[in-house]
């Protein structure tokens, strides 16, 4: 399996594809040029040659790359949503590191679809289910999860608080002068949900329902909420100054509305959300948002789970890691509005 080989099915240089390879920042190349190159990479399961990069010594052979199953239990496509296809990629740049290679993905969020006791361990990204972790548990003992909070499942996991990033951001509008901040996002059982509840109730600030929207965080769901929130807002049945949104993809989704209205309106809500992914840059204004560490949560969960693989811990490890305000342009303080 070559660089040669991806450049053949790709149409791509070897040097551009070794440049991806190697480099899983947005600057290496364009998102289209990244995901063609990772996908064949994937089809022909490449991973780099140590023993062609060095000589090596007489009688030294090479190891066999380890193999690892990723399990996707929140999203059913990585295309679909731009966080985990991101985080998927620094994962794979990272185990190509250690010799090791991605036999399989898959979307569930109950059962397993195809046996994954014939690969090395299994890394999970996203809050996982305990009957969907009690299947994986039967067919391997080489588990890491990465989620936003401890599912305390007795597995080593990677996390950045979901409650705390929440309250980062909360604070952040809330040192702006703003008190009447509206959610959208999920409100079941999510950790964000109750750091913009539990900030408000800390602050005394009285909770209104009217400005809570449940959605499933999708662009689509994100639009409708806000398009109603404004609604509500024109003929003053609700008021507020500021959304959170759960994610990058529902914040996006809501300067873009604000974008098609007059300056009044468009300067009077400002907006914050969670993930820092590459896209929260291209907005108009730039997206303030709380940036989720995933170079280090891609790079822990491996070192994890490679040393479970070599059993040199047994007793499950959480590493939490912190998260922090990215500033920009979409949050303006209240004496302004």
């Amino acid at each position: 399996m070559s660089l040669k080989q991806i450049a053949a099915m790709t149409g791509y240089s070897v040097s551009t594809i070794s440049r991806v390879l190697n480099d899983t920042s947005s600057t290496c190349a364009s998102p289209e040029t990244r995901d063609k190159i990772w996908a064949a990479a994937r089809e022909i399961g490449y991973h780099p040659n140590e023993a062609a990069r060095k000589l090596k010594k007489p009688g030294e052979s090479s190891s066999d790359p380890r193999t690892v199953t990723i399990i996707l239990a929140r999203v059913a496509s990585l295309e679909t949503d731009p966080f985990f296809l991101d985080l998927f990629r620094r994962l794979e740049a990272e185990l190509m590191k250690q010799n090791t290679i991605v036999d399989q993905v898959l979307y569930t969020e109950e059962s397993l679809p195809k046996n994954v006791s014939d690969t090395d361990g299994v890394i999970i990204l996203g809050r996982s289910s305990k009957k969907l972790l009690d299947e994986i548990r039967t067919q391997s003992p080489n588990i890491v999860g990465i989620w936003r909070n401890s599912m305390d499942f007795d597995v080593d996991e990677v996390i950045c608080d979901g409650e705390t990033a929440a309250r980062l951001a909360m604070d952040y509008l809330l040192s702006h002068g703003h008190r009447q901040i509206a959610y959208i996002g999920d409100c079941s059982y999510e950790s964000r949900y109750i750091g913009y509840c539990n900030t408000l109730i800390q602050n005394r600030i009285s909770m209104d329902y009217q400005l809570i929207c449940q959605t499933n965080q999708t662009r689509e769901e994100a639009g409708k909420a806000f398009e109603e929130l404004l609604a509500a807002k024109t003929a003053g049945k609700a008021d507020f100054s500021a959304v959170f949104c759960a994610n990058d993809v529902t914040a996006i989704r809501v300067l873009e509305i604000l974008k098609g209205q007059k300056k009044s309106v468009r300067e009077s809500i400002s907006v914050i959300s969670i993930d820092d992914i590459e896209e929260s840059q291209d907005t108009k204004p730039m997206l303030t948002t709380i940036h989720i560490p995933r170079d280090e949560m891609a790079h822990m969960a491996v070192c994890l789970l490679l040393d479970r693989i070599s059993r040199l811990h047994r007793e499950p490890i959480r590493i939490e890691l912190p998260c922090r305000v990215i500033i920009r342009d979409s949050c303006y303080h209240i004496s302004h509005l």
